[in-house]
């Protein structure tokens, strides 16, 4: 058995990865290149009071709160990359 946790998963997915599957599922080239244009080259600072710190430029994960972000993490942790390596083994996907 196998728990997976999901926190801050967000953050896992690569972004050349996943236009990569995009692209092996047959979705439109200029669209896979405007989801890598989304995903990469993100700046980010944080705020805390009236101190900000310096900006960091992300390019992995997708952005938190993001209407994409769910539906790209699913697509990037498709089924077809978990695969059973012992004939005992089994994979089963609840939905």
């Amino acid at each position: 058995m196998l728990f997976i946790d999901y926190s801050s998963a967000f953050n896992t997915i690569v972004p050349s990865k996943l236009v990569t599957k995009l692209r092996d599922l047959g979705i439109n080239s200029a669209l896979c290149d405007w989801i890598l244009n989304f995903l990469t080259g993100r700046p980010q600072a944080v705020r805390m009071g009236s101190t900000t710190s310096s900006t960091l430029t992300l390019n992995t994960g997708a952005p938190q709160g993001c209407v994409l972000s769910p539906l790209l993490y699913s697509l990037f942790i498709h089924m077809h990359d978990c695969v059973a390596t012992h004939s005992s083994n089994t994979i089963d996907q609840i939905c």
